[in-house]
Parts: structure tokens; sequence; C-alpha cells
């Protein structure tokens, strides 16, 4: 049997058992977007922490050295985000081919800093090394969070309304410019590929969601819609119904798809890298949850469908008929 047979998920099944020897103050481990352990009776820190790779997570010379900074630490912020935490500290580790210039490693620090400052993160340190080829940085984040208020992926309930705190999709589209080696031209050509380049940790958002007391689950979108709710499907024991007519796309990405003839229902379920949040909340309090959200935010709190107690995975579509939804996110090695 081959890593591809099982692909990234069944992998990480196959690690979880007995890598944990000490239960103590440990209060989750793997299996959502983050760890949580205790440090007092309800204090908790949050730690993650992501690998990016060069020809795998991005593409050097299609990207500035700021933008890459940017965006290897913003994915980790998108995980805090999604546990309903506060970002505190962070620790950058990095392998460098020697030939790299130092003004792009410069503009990468520069990426960083200017988003850790933006939520006042401190970048505390971490690791160099040298790489034989490829440029590869991995980025580890704490949080720290009320152990009452954290959101967990495996906590959602049979009958809670399903909400999205943004667009869905148009990072995908962003990708499509990088991997044609195309330039956008138009200008919202260009806001497409900066919400892949530069995605915005949804940090206040996240906690808004954690105080509500509405909130029972949470992930946010990396791999993509239909594979981030699948987590929470599974994790929770539980299936769910999306809306297809719900599914919030921004004008940027029906533009987009409708000038190229592509379907922008398939890059809002399948896109991936959006770092959005998806949550499920109590159905008896979703009015005031939307209500509260869009006072906060200025914009909506967008409702796309319902958890199940059957487990199946559906999708209502235009036309009203239903179809089963089959996660087609992102897998390192499917």
């Amino acid at each position: 049997m081959n890593l591809k047979d099982i692909g990234e998920f069944g992998f990480i099944k196959r690690i979880t058992p007995n890598s944990v020897n000490n239960q103590k103050n440990v209060v989750r481990a793997i299996g959502d977007d983050a760890a949580v352990f205790a440090i007092g009776k309800n204090e908790c820190v949050i730690l993650t922490t992501d690998l990016l790779v060069e020809r795998v997570h991005f593409i050097k010379d299609a990207m500035t050295g700021y933008q890459l900074g940017y965006k290897s630490l913003a994915v980790n912020l998108s995980d805090i985000a999604a546990m309903g935490a506060i970002p505190q500290h962070a620790f950058v580790s990095i392998g460098i081919p020697k030939e790299t210039q130092i003004e792009y490693l410069d503009q990468i620090y520069r990426g960083m800093k200017e988003l850790a400052k933006q939520y006042n993160v401190n970048i505390l340190g971490g690791d160099t090394t040298s790489s034989k080829v490829d440029l590869i940085i991995n980025v580890a984040v704490t949080g720290v969070a009320k152990k009452d208020r954290i959101l967990y992926r495996n906590t959602a309930q049979a009958g809670d309304c399903i909400f999205c705190t943004g667009f869905l999709g148009d990072s995908r589209a962003g990708l499509d410019f990088i991997l044609k080696s195309e330039q956008p031209s138009k200008d919202y050509e260009k806001l497409l590929v900066a919400a892949h380049c530069e995605p915005r940790p949804h940090i206040e958002e996240g906690l808004f969601l954690a105080k509500s007391g509405a909130v029972h689950s949470c992930i946010d979108v990396s791999d993509g819609l239909s594979s981030d709710l699948m987590h929470i499907a599974e994790e929770s024991n539980v299936g769910f119904m999306l809306d297809e007519e719900a599914l919030p796309v921004s004008s940027y990405l029906l533009q987009y798809c409708n000038e190229r003839g592509y379907s922008a229902r398939d890059y809002a379920l399948a896109g991936g890298e959006d770092y959005v949040l998806v949550c499920t909340a109590n159905p008896v309090k979703e009015r005031k949850l939307a209500d509260d959200f869009y006072k906060t935010f200025h914009r909506p709190l967008y409702k796309i469908g319902t958890i199940t107690k059957e487990k199946e995975y559906l999708m209502r579509t235009r036309d009203k008929t239903l179809v089963n939804i089959k996660p087609k996110g992102w897998d390192h090695f499917a």
C-alpha cells in the first residue's frame, strides 16, 4: 500500500493512536484546527503549526516575498480564529537554498511582521537551516482562550444551522492565474489573486462566534468547503444538507466564471484556501446570531445549510433536487 492509497487524512488517522502519553492538561489533541492544553482552571493555550513547501504550496516566482510571508502567518492565524481564540506568539522555521536573494527573505519577514502587528502577535523565534533545492517555511502560533469558549470540530449537533463568515471560491480563481502564468489585467482579477496571496484571517469573527453562546462547532475553510464541512460531520458523527442558492460567492467570482464558462458553485464547494470560517449554531439562536453579526461587522453571516442526523452529505440544487456531495478539496497525497 502506498501513501496515495490512503491520502492525507487517512495518514493522519493512522498516526493518531498512541500519540498522547500524558493526558494531564491535554484538552484536545490531533483532530482539530489546533491542539489545546490547559494552563489553569479555565485558561487554555491553543497551538497550531503549518508547513509551506515551494512547488507544493506556492510557486516562488508567482508571488512576492511579502505575500509569501504574509500568507505563511495568515494560514496559522486562521486556525487560531477557527478555535475562537486570541493569537499571541509565533515561531518561524525556515529552510533556505543558499542562492536565495537576501532581499527576498527580507520581504518574507516584512510580510509576516506587518500581519503580526495587525493582530498584536509577537514573533519570538524559530529555526533557520539550509535547503538543497526548495524554500520551506514552517510557522507555529500560540493563542489563548477560556476553556468554556473554545470552538471545536466535533461538537456539531443535528438541527444546527450552518453559517459561513465570508465569500467562497475567490482564492481558487486567483490561483488559476498563477497556475496558468497569466497576469491579471482587470481590477476584479487582481482582487481574486489578492484573495489567494493575501487572505485575511477571520480572528475577530472567530472571537465573536465563540462569545455568542450560540455556536456549537467551527472550522476554517482551507481544504475546501465540502472537505472541511465533512471534517465537522465526521468528527461530530452527523451529516449535512447544503443549499446551493445560499452559497456566498462574490461578484468578482461570478464575473470570472461567467466570462470563462466555469462553475462558481464548484469553486465555492471545492476551491479551498479562502480562510473564512464555517460554523454550526443552535437554530433557536440563529436569528440573534445573524443580527448581532451584521451589527458588529456590517456584512451578513451567511446561512448555507443544516446539520442532519443522517450521516449523508447532500446539497439542494437551484432546481430543488438533492445531490450527494463528494468532498473534492485539497488532499496532499491523493
